[in-house]
């Protein structure tokens, strides 16, 4: 095999990992950004549009950096029986209900209900 070929053929193989292991690490920007819609759009229909509650408690990022990534998605998931909490898992995959709460504990726009 000509250099040239086997060097694209390398480059193709590089693009191909860097690829697969970016889908590994998280979801794209256009699932993320619906993912940030559903929360504060149809989570919002509970716990207030901004997330300062509602039928459901508030869901400020100093109180949810108080349960584990694990903890959050499996909420999400599988909701809290005998709550108004349902469970998502038949719309949301394990992936996306791990974003959902790690944005929850990390880029949640409701850092606190505290007043300064």
């Amino acid at each position: 095999m000509h250099l040239p070929a086997l060097l694209m053929l390398l480059g193709l193989l590089l693009s191909a990992t860097a690829l697969a292991e970016s889908r590994e690490d998280g979801l794209d920007p256009q699932r993320q950004a619906e993912l940030e819609t559903l929360l504060y759009q149809d989570c919002g229909s509970c716990h207030g549009m901004t997330l300062r509650g509602g039928l459901g408690p508030a869901l400020p990022r100093d109180r949810m950096e108080g349960f584990s990534v694990e903890a959050l998605a499996h909420i999400i998931q599988y909701g809290i029986p005998g709550s108004a909490m349902p469970g998502w898992k038949s719309l949301l995959s394990d992936e996306e209900a791990r974003w959902l709460a790690e944005h929850l504990r990390t880029d949640n726009r409701l850092e606190t209900l505290q007043q300064d």
